[in-house]
């Protein structure tokens, strides 16, 4: 009811901004007609005025006042004729207006019953982010969903061998709970089998075996297994996993993979877009990731508003093997043009820190030490407020003897 109370009060002051100047009438304007008038009749007096005085006669007045009153009359004619104040009628202007408030008020109130959701409480971001679901919730939603096409006939039938040894290992690792190298395996042959729930237990027992000697690698192939058994969704725990995988190694590919389409689902494709372009310059090609990123990131950068033109990779597998084969002036040329390409893209759209230390070291390398020195400069503001990044470009700028 509250909600319906603010809505209409907020509605009503809206509404009064257009009624108010339809009800207003306005106030007549001072028109030529009626200036003339006024000097008229002044004039009439001033007459009088010079006739007691002496300084005219009475034939002179005479033929003043018969001149003064033809142009007053006149005047008054021809205000008369004006209409200054532009009034509409009044009841025109009352309708009017109370189309205007019925329009506007019921118009909204169709719209929002139409399109809103009445009675939906507030969703702060936080609050949304807490009542996400959890992992085993998404895992089950997940094997729900699967289950409808649980009845067709699968089209990559599994080994049965295969199926009856990881049978018989899950039953040797039930009397043998600290078997870290047993349960990696399980972990992997499950997946493989498409268990990925299985296989994502399996791996946390790894992870519990591990304890506090878990490596990046060990939390980013958990965070992996939690993801494709929640169908792709990143679950809370998953999320978790993450952050622990990147506070052990920034680095780890597959965890800003994965962290980017964390970004994405929380509303971020900027973060995505960042997180993944950076991925697409430092490679290699052959990375499992590289193809999906590749299909995705056009969508991602519209989604974000970028655009497509600030979309540019570094050198591929083909380009260094392609330098390779070329004359000593060719390949001057070619890395010069990905220098340069390199150079625009961080003016344009910015970049990581291991980038803006890559051009520093290519322009110092190329010979082209004022602009390696320009961008080391630039560098420093940019990187003022990032410790590790600073580092990272100083490091690069010693490397060139920019710093001693």
């Amino acid at each position: 009811m509250l909600f319906w109370i603010i809505a209409f009060s907020i509605a009503l002051v809206a509404m009064a901004w257009v009624v108010f100047p339809l009800l207003r009438q306005k106030t007549s304007a001072t028109t030529r007609s009626a200036y003339d008038i006024q000097i008229y009749k002044d004039q009439l007096k001033e007459v009088e005025t010079d006739l007691a005085r002496g300084t005219l006669t009475e034939e002179e007045a005479k033929a003043s006042r018969i001149e003064v009153s033809r142009r007053l009359l006149a005047a008054d004619a021809a205000l008369a004729a004006e209409h200054a104040s532009g009034n509409a009628p009044k009841n025109a202007s009352r309708i009017l207006a109370a189309l205007v408030v019925l329009v506007g008020i019921g118009g909204a109130a169709v719209l929002y019953a139409d399109l809103g959701v009445p009675g939906l409480r507030d969703q702060p971001l936080q609050q949304r982010l807490a009542e996400r679901p959890t992992q085993e919730e998404a895992e089950t939603a997940a094997l729900q969903a699967s289950g409808a096409v649980d009845n067709l006939p699968e089209i990559n039938q599994p080994d049965p061998r295969h199926v009856e040894l990881v049978a018989q290992l899950e039953e040797v690792l039930k009397d043998r709970p600290d078997d870290v190298f047993g349960y990696r395996m399980l972990a992997d042959n499950l997946a493989q089998l498409g268990r990925f729930v299985d296989a994502r237990k399996a791996q946390s027992t790894v992870m519990r075996i591990l304890g506090d000697d878990a490596t990046a690698d060990d939390w980013s192939a958990y965070a992996e297994i939690m993801i494709v058994a929640a169908d792709y969704y990143v679950s809370p725990e998953a999320e978790n996993a993450l952050t622990k995988a990147l506070n052990l190694d920034k680095t780890d590919p597959r965890a800003r993979y994965y962290a980017g389409i964390a970004m994405l689902q929380r509303g971020q494709p900027e973060r995505t877009y960042q997180i993944w372009n950076d991925l697409l310059q430092e490679g290699p090609a052959d990375a499992p990731w590289m193809p999906i990123i590749e299909s995705q990131i056009a969508a991602v950068a519209a989604e974000a508003g970028i655009a497509p033109a600030a979309m540019t990779r570094g050198p591929t597998a083909a380009d260094v093997q392609a330098a390779g084969e070329m004359t000593e002036e060719e390949r001057n040329s070619f890395i010069q043009s990905m220098v340069q390409r390199l150079s625009d893209r961080l003016a344009n759209e910015g970049g990581s820190a291991q980038e803006w230390a890559q051009l520093i070291t290519a322009l110092g390398n190329l010979g082209e030490t004022d602009r390696a020195a320009a961008i080391w400069q630039e560098a420093q503001g940019t990187f003022a407020e990032d410790a590790a990044g600073l580092a990272i470009v100083t490091e690069a700028a010693r490397g060139v003897g920019l710093v001693d």
